[in-house]
């Protein structure tokens, strides 16, 4: 994160900027050597399980397909017994399926091509996969292809992490949670990832003994 961005960040919200003087150097480093199908199919894994549970099924994918992650057209030509024995459930063979072939015909683009894709565009474009929702599209967009000015509303964390900060009873709704982070565009990803802190923090913190007996 730039300094520009410390200080647009900080004139924008100075109780997130006491976080950010208070945490250090943001770590947000996007991994710029993964392609948007691998990091849709490992998202694919990971839904609804526990990180450990997904490594062991990636794990055995790996060892089916002699590689971390199978070429599409050799994903495709796997059999649903043998996607099954790695762990996947019909409706996760299914959204694997999918990517696969969409990212044959180009709808998954690469990450060449997603460089000339607009944030707007790519989450239009990869939602209309089967099992992909906005969500993980935006993890995509931050995690993988390294976009500064994503706001994930809907993610618990940062919602959280914006409540526990701010000292508020209830997390904002996505909709005015929006609104709010439009004063920290266009940095509004290093603003998640500073929320996401200030919720890990919040879960280290626990209720002195007598009121955590009650």
């Amino acid at each position: 994160m730039t300094r520009l961005a410390r200080a647009h960040l900080t004139l924008a919200d100075p109780v997130l900027g006491m976080l950010i003087s208070d945490v250090g150097a943001c770590g947000l480093k996007p991994d710029r050597t993964r392609e948007p199908y691998a990091a849709l199919i490992s998202a694919v894994a990971h839904q609804q399980l526990h990180a450990r549970a997904a490594e062991a099924i990636m794990g055995r994918l790996a060892m089916l397909a002699g590689s971390p992650i199978p070429e599409p057209a050799e994903l495709l030509s796997l059999s649903d017994t043998a996607l099954r024995g790695c762990g996947f459930s019909g409706a996760k063979i299914a959204a694997l399926r999918d990517i696969a072939a969409r990212t044959l015909d180009g709808t998954v683009p690469t990450r060449r091509a997603a460089a000339r894709l607009s944030d707007a565009m790519l989450i239009e474009r990869l939602c209309a996969l089967r099992g992909i929702g906005r969500w993980t599209v935006e993890m995509l967009l931050i995690f993988t292809l390294g976009r500064p000015d994503v706001f994930p509303v809907d993610d618990f964390g940062v919602r959280e992490g914006y409540r526990l900060l701010h000292g508020l009873t209830e997390q904002p709704k996505p909709r005015a949670f929006a609104v709010i982070g439009e004063a920290y565009a266009p940095y509004r990803s290093f603003a998640a990832w500073y929320l996401w802190r200030a919720a890990d923090r919040g879960k280290k913190i626990k209720p002195p003994s007598s009121l955590a007996a009650d």
